[in-house]
């Protein structure tokens, strides 16, 4: 990580609802951890609030499960969002970085770790154990990407 780079980490997803809580596992696994420099959050959704938040930062990193994305997980840039789109609930992380641009003149870089999983249907705490083994790969690249080798 360069030094004086402010990074946030903001994971969502509703743990309630099986894999769809891997954004806000992975967070909390990674308060263990405890890196130097990095702030964390998670919530359930984004909400337009975040803008300003994630407007205090040089990088964002977005994390958030996915059973689109290719397994253990993808890890791209993301680009602001010119179509500001939400709900009354939420908001997706391109819109957010749009925000934070247009009312924070802000220059936060954006990318999204999108971690495969597989049971979003039920109710329930647990994380499937495919997921959990994607969040693991998931949580040992954002560790080293965190503390050793920047986002530039």
């Amino acid at each position: 990580m360069k030094p004086g780079r402010k990074v946030l980490l903001i994971g969502f997803g509703n743990p309630g609802r099986l894999d769809d809580g891997l954004g806000p596992a992975l967070i909390d696994e990674l308060e263990k951890k405890r890196i130097p420099d990095v702030s964390l959050d998670s919530n359930y959704q984004l909400n337009v609030e975040d803008a300003e938040h994630i407007s205090r930062f040089d990088t964002v990193i977005f994390a958030d499960a996915s059973i689109n994305c290719l397994e253990p997980f993808e890890f791209k840039e993301l680009n602001p969002s010119k179509d500001i789109t939400f709900t009354s609930h939420s908001i997706s992380p391109q819109s957010v970085l749009a925000l934070a641009q247009e009312m924070f003149s802000a220059n936060t870089k954006g990318y999204i770790i999108e971690i495969r999983g597989y049971e979003f249907d039920s109710f329930g705490q647990e994380i499937s154990p495919r997921a959990k083994d994607n969040l693991q790969k998931a949580l040992e690249f954002i560790s080293v990407k965190l503390s050793n080798q920047g986002f530039d």
